[in-house]
């Protein structure tokens, strides 16, 4: 398994690539962007970890630029920084990461992080089919979804969560389920999240909002597929 680690403080990023070849793993450090860009262009790996504040572009650029393109778009990213703030984990996630550990963290937590994402594996080795419901269609294979046929830009969670959702549907989910399901049981952030998430995805779905049902008391479901 090979990572691909940019963290532009040297002393850090040797350490935590000792810790993770002690263990078995291939890693290859970078100090900036450019370097992560060029090893991509001749092989890809398993998994990215970013540091988010580096001297050109930040972690969270290189995140949206690794989504972008289809190639490396369902490679983990586990996001490795001193920001701890809510507001910086949301921003993380909801552009694509799927983990966050923050400065300073322990060496066995990092290989262990590591290795359940390595586990995990790419989406793309998940439920690989189209999902309908009504007027709504999302392709997993495409990461696309249409409502009365016209496309719908969701963000990187928006499309997970609605992915979750329409692969249960007629299930009934709390948001505590929703945000252990989706965000992870790690997430800093409270179910507050899945509720905003969820308002968002009702606005840009327009007429087609009302596959997603509030269920009082309990948390949201997409409405059962009428056949």
């Amino acid at each position: 398994m090979m990572i691909y680690y940019v963290e532009d403080d040297e002393n850090i990023r040797n350490l935590a690539i000792y810790a993770l070849e002690q263990n078995g793993l291939q890693v290859r450090g970078f100090a900036a962007s450019d370097e992560l860009y060029r090893a991509n262009a001749e092989a890809l790996p398993n998994l990215f970890l970013l540091d988010i504040m580096l001297p050109d572009e930040d972690g969270i650029a290189i995140l949206k630029n690794l989504r972008k393109h289809s190639a490396t778009a369902e490679i983990p990213v586990m996001m490795l920084t001193a920001k701890s703030a809510e507001y910086d984990v949301v921003t993380g996630l909801d552009n694509g990461a799927d983990d966050y550990l923050t400065k300073p963290f322990g060496m066995m937590e990092l290989v262990s992080r590591v290795n359940a994402l390595l586990r995990r594996g790419p989406a793309t080795q998940r439920r690989d089919d189209r999902l309908s419901n009504g007027p709504v269609v999302l392709s997993t294979a495409r990461r696309e979804v249409t409502a009365n046929g016209d496309a719908v830009m969701l963000t990187y969670k928006e499309f997970e969560l609605l992915r979750f959702l329409m692969e249960n549907a007629g299930l009934v989910f709390t948001r505590g389920h929703l945000l252990e399901s989706i965000w992870g049981w790690d997430f800093g952030g409270n179910t507050r999240t899945v509720d905003v998430h969820v308002q968002t995805l009702r606005q840009k779905l327009g007429e087609s909002a009302s596959i997603i049902e509030t269920v009082r008391g309990v948390g949201y479901r997409v409405r059962p597929a009428v056949d």
